[in-house]
């Protein structure tokens, strides 16, 4: 499973001009992927992860801060570029499939005191986010098995808070 997180300030999820889900105050927004290979342990795995990660402001965690997720459905997260023009997108569960994990990702977070929105899963929906910091991180399943990777040659590990240039 793929999440792209964003910190957001406010967000919502219209389905045909009808809002869905919100956020009125600081939070999450998870565009939730699922793959063809993922199970129901990835599906709670990758929901723990989300909920405990230190990326609010002032490092706390959706569960720390007690902010809410809005949760959206993205199967173009698995979205294969390497060939021609077009995505493929065998690697995307078919929604038989993808639901019910979505929905095992989404009482996860609930079951940890996450309040979550959500979108409308398979339906075409528009998101409406203000991203804060600008901050977006990617987590992947298949990411969290294995050590922390050290940085590339040449590579430099993220700057701090109080290193930032912009703060």
């Amino acid at each position: 499973m793929r999440a792209v997180l964003q910190r957001a300030t406010s967000a919502s999820v219209s389905v045909d001009g009808r809002v869905t889900g919100r956020l009125d105050s600081p939070g999450l927004v998870v565009l939730l992927g699922v793959s063809v290979q993922d199970t129901e342990a990835e599906a709670v795995q990758l929901a723990e992860k989300v909920a405990h990660l230190r990326i609010l402001d002032g490092e706390d965690s959706v569960v720390g801060a007690g902010a809410a997720a809005l949760v959206v459905s993205q199967f173009t997260l698995y979205g294969d570029v390497r060939k021609g023009r077009r995505p493929s997108w065998t690697r995307s569960a078919k929604g038989d499939q993808a639901e019910p994990l979505y929905e095992r990702f989404i009482t996860t977070l609930e079951g940890l005191g996450v309040p979550v929105e959500r979108g409308v899963f398979g339906a075409m929906m528009d998101v409406a986010l203000v991203n804060s910091g600008p901050f977006t991180v990617w987590v992947d399943t298949e990411d969290l098995a294995g050590p922390r990777r050290s940085n590339p040659p040449g590579g430099h590990p993220p700057p701090s808070p109080e290193d930032r240039p912009d703060r």
